[in-house]
């Protein structure tokens, strides 16, 4: 086989594999379908590990894992799930996904398993995963629940990136636990905003980001 014709042959692959729908597999949940901008789901747990980017990157990245891991591993298996157990056997999966991430967070990050506590064991519940789980990988192959599951995983990652960034910037003027904020600053008066480290900031930030996602893209826009 020349290499002319196996160059075409990994083109054609390619081509085949990056369709339009799959693009959108990945790009939608960035904006257009946001898990938690616009599908309003995982919002809890926006709100509660958000004050660190430390905590919110950790948590962005275990979704990110047991979403496309779980997605994949319940596609392979969908045509022999029966039907009135599917939702068992997907928690099944989910757990057994979760209780692996948390075991490897307490070996090599313990301090950070410590700040996120509970919510780890929570992403088993997360209605994100679930979601997905039902409405995809249930119904579709394993190349296209992968591509769904990273696109809907750095989706909801994102927008903690964003929001953690904001209430630990402002609320504790550091970043990754580094201070950022210029001590001179501090000298003529200026003070950290313990709000910033309230749920009901992180809440008021994802709704300017709701705001900006819906006014530049009107068919986002509920109609009237």
């Amino acid at each position: 086989m020349s290499a002319e014709s196996t160059m075409d042959k990994q083109a054609a692959v390619k081509e085949a594999f990056w369709t339009p729908k799959n693009k959108r597999l990945l790009s939608d949940p960035f904006s257009d379908d946001n898990p938690i901008t616009i599908q309003v789901l995982g919002v809890c747990s926006a709100l509660a590990v958000t004050t660190q980017l430390k905590t919110a990157f950790v948590m962005a990245v275990s979704v990110v894992i047991v979403l496309v891991l779980s997605n994949v591993i319940i596609s392979t298996m969908r045509n022999s799930i029966p039907s009135r157990i599917r939702m068992i056997v997907q928690l099944l999966v989910i757990a057994g996904l979760v209780i692996l991430v948390d075991q490897v967070l307490k070996a090599f990050a313990y301090d950070v398993s410590r700040q996120l506590s509970v919510y780890i064991g929570l992403i088993i519940t997360n209605c994100i995963i679930m979601g997905r789980l039902e409405a995809m990988a249930m119904s579709s192959k394993p190349s296209a629940s992968f591509l769904d599951g990273l696109g809907n995983g750095f989706g909801y990652g994102w927008i903690l990136i964003v929001v953690s960034f904001f209430r630990e910037l402002f609320g504790a003027g550091s970043l990754f636990g580094v201070q950022v904020m210029p001590q001179a600053l501090y000298d003529i008066g200026y003070e950290n905003n313990g709000i910033m480290l309230t749920s009901a900031a992180a809440m008021f930030i994802i709704g300017v980001i709701i705001w900006v996602q819906r006014a530049r893209n009107p068919k986002l826009v509920d109609a009237s």
